[in-house]
């Protein structure tokens, strides 16, 4: 058994301290996993925008002082009371939701979307006792989404860890952890465009390019890549992307564009924005009779799907999806070996490599919509 197993460890980590403020790299003290938990050492991390955005925290409650970080690769360090799938060593994937196996949504094959451990975005603690596994000089110091993989050492309840093969490259298949994962599996889990078909995606940024990535997988023979930065599109191409659309070329609404573009309109659409406008589009924009669009984005609490009742009466269907559809103990494992048997090509999705240390131009990289992937190596 590891040395450190029961004891506290220390090492260091990237707090943020408040909203929009540089994070300091500090040595915190990481406590011992409890019941159903398990402490892993992070190995390498990824920053994807929802870091970002809870880390700007412009419209959701300020929870600081936090440890931000949930895409990333590490290997189990030691595991608390209850667990009996994880052992020191493995190699996991930690998610930001996940899968307790045990409820109404985990029984479901249609769900992924466990009671339990459902994304908790205010959460700052443990749900086993409500308190913190970080802390410096007896301070606590608050998780992020049950994750918080900016520190050498985390703690995770068991269901949000995906086992993975160990042959698998942590610094590659760490990005699966969300973004790559939520708009692959919108593609290939929820859309499920037909060998041939037609898929428009709205929104080029990196799960943008992860929903193009499953139409490619699956088959479909038109990608049409829809985005207001045109720079977008010529990397849109090593997605399988064909054909590009920018809205603000044309007068008419993007919707009207796409249905002269393909006969009538696309047989499947994923939208990856957020904004309700391009969702009201990305429905809009599918054929009668069969088109299905796939929601992905998270829109403005306030936003309203406005359309008329006729677009759904005249058979096109209109779904939602929350991690691809993923569940992340049962599926992540198998999508990891999408990679490993080459169907599924993750480099391109990585632009970016930087130290732990230099953390902070991570931030700045994605902030200036620089890149796709940044991925930070913790020992460095």
């Amino acid at each position: 058994m590891p040395s450190t197993t029961n004891q506290v460890i220390r090492c260091k980590a990237a707090v943020a301290w408040e909203a929009g403020k540089p994070l300091v790299i500090e040595e915190v003290e990481v406590a011992p996993p409890q019941k159903m938990e398990v402490r892993i050492k992070i190995l390498f991390t990824s920053l994807c925008h929802t870091d970002v955005y809870f880390w700007e925290a412009k419209g959701q409650n300020p929870v600081f002082p936090r440890i931000l970080g949930h895409e990333a690769g590490g290997v189990v360090e030691s595991v608390g009371e209850g667990v009996t799938d994880l052992q020191p060593g493995d190699h996991v994937l930690p998610v930001f939701t996940g899968e307790c196996k045990e409820c109404a949504h985990c029984k479901s094959e249609e769900s992924n979307m466990c009671d339990l451990l459902r994304i908790n975005t205010d959460r700052g603690v443990m749900i086993h006792d409500q308190k913190s596994r970080f802390s410096i000089n007896g301070k606590p110091i608050f998780h992020f989404v049950g994750t918080s993989t900016f520190s050498e050492y985390t703690v995770v309840h068991v269901g949000c860890l995906a086992k993975i093969n160990p042959l698998a490259p942590l610094d590659k298949v760490c990005i699966l952890s969300c973004g790559i994962s939520t708009g692959l599996g919108a593609t290939l889990n929820v859309a499920k465009p037909k060998k041939g078909s037609s898929v428009a995606i709205f929104g080029l940024g990196a799960v943008g390019l992860a929903a193009a990535e499953g139409a490619r997988i699956a088959g479909a023979s038109r990608i049409i890549g829809v985005d207001l930065n045109a720079n977008r599109f010529e990397l849109a191409k090593k997605f399988g992307v064909t054909e590009f659309v920018n809205p603000k070329d044309h007068t008419k609404p993007v919707q009207e564009v796409i249905a002269e573009m393909t006969n009538g309109g696309v047989d499947r659409s994923v939208e990856c924005t957020g904004h309700i406008d391009a969702m009201i589009s990305a429905f809009e924009c599918v054929h009668d009779g069969w088109g299905v669009a796939v929601l992905v984005g998270v829109p403005h609490k306030d936003a309203v799907f406005k359309t008329s009742p006729l677009n759904l009466l005249n058979e096109r269907t209109l779904r939602g999806t929350f991690f691809g559809n993923y569940k992340p103990r049962s599926d992540i494992p198998s999508v990891v070996e999408k990679y490993m048997n080459k169907e599924l090509e993750l480099e391109k999705f990585i632009t970016h490599e930087l130290p732990f240390s230099e953390i902070n131009k991570a931030f700045d990289l994605m902030l200036k919509g620089e890149g796709l992937r940044c991925i930070i190596r913790m020992g460095e």
